[in-house]
């Protein structure tokens, strides 16, 4: 099969890109060379790729980052992907075009609407939530519309190596390790009581290609394990693999000004369409993380 994958340098790019090869794929991925707005500049990408499958991952994915820069954002997250469905629609008619989305979009959520599915109401809360709401509907519109094979992924939280330490979890291990270095007691943190669904990235990129293969074109699949886990917890287990203890400290400036206190995902229709199933478990990933971090201080 041959896939295109835009964001392909980036964090989950850089894994899913991997797997396609390893899957034996002929793979083209392009990144900030290519300006996903310009519809012509990924046409190009399209006919010098002529790719059966588009992986589109490029975006602007960090929440907190989104409420600096909410126009930025909109521009990327919505516009880049009506570009990328468009220049697939000439370039590459037949390929199915994955638009990855963000579980974001389900916004706050009641205990009793955990595990949350895919026809749950949207509910942003944030711009960057707004923005992968909109481009889910540029997405399923091309389905509808012109008939163009687009699928959406509403991934949960994904954790592993290499991921930016501006998010949560290596944020957290960095912090983790500088205490242990310092021969601090403290490690400061944002929410610590806030739950997430956490899923290794490298059993995402997993559920990415299974679904180019079997999912239904216009259908939304969320990508999660279907267990939430504190973040409180996770730096607990971040502090017992390092082996330290350290008593966790709130910076109010870590606090984001809306935050969802729990998200859980129901990744049934994902396992029904690829047989799917999450296969590195959580303490791996984090000590993955912490290993992956230790040889970039070493470096």
């Amino acid at each position: 099969m041959r896939a295109l994958v835009t964001g392909g340098l980036g964090f989950v790019g850089r894994w899913l890109t991997a797997h396609l090869r390893d899957e034996g794929d002929d793979v083209t991925a392009v990144d900030a060379e290519t300006d996903v707005t310009d519809e012509e500049a990924v046409e190009r990408a399209m006919e010098a790729s002529r790719p059966d499958a588009v992986y589109h991952l490029a975006a602007r994915a960090h929440v907190g980052e989104s409420w600096r820069e909410p126009l930025d954002v909109l521009r990327v997250n919505v516009l880049g992907t009506a570009a990328v469905l468009a220049a697939a629609r000439r370039g590459a008619p037949e390929a199915t075009v994955l638009v990855v989305s963000s579980a974001e979009v389900y916004g706050a959520l009641a205990p009793e609407e955990l595990p949350v599915a895919e026809a749950a109401p949207l509910r942003p809360s944030t711009p960057y939530a707004a923005s992968k709401a909109a481009a889910e509907q540029v997405a399923i519109q091309a389905w509808l519309g012109y008939g163009q094979r687009a699928v959406v992924v509403r991934p949960f939280n994904h954790v592993g190596p290499g991921q930016a330490r501006t998010f949560a979890v290596p944020a957290l291990a960095r912090r983790v390790l500088e205490a242990r270095r310092d021969g601090s007691r403290e490690l400061v943190v944002g929410t610590v009581t806030t739950r997430r669904d956490f899923t290794d990235v490298r059993d995402v990129v997993r559920a990415y290609r299974l679904l180019v293969d079997r999912a239904e074109p216009g259908a939304v699949y969320n990508v999660c394990s279907g267990t939430d886990v504190a973040i409180a917890d996770v730096a607990a287990r971040l502090m017992a693999l390092a082996g330290v203890e350290l008593r966790m400290v709130t910076d109010p400036e870590l606090v984001r000004p809306v935050d969802t206190p729990a998200l859980r995902g129901d990744p049934s229709r994902l396992v029904a369409a690829t047989g799917w199933a999450p296969a590195i478990p959580l303490d791996e990933t984090l000590l993955d993380v912490l290993s992956d971090l230790e040889r970039g201080e070493e470096g």
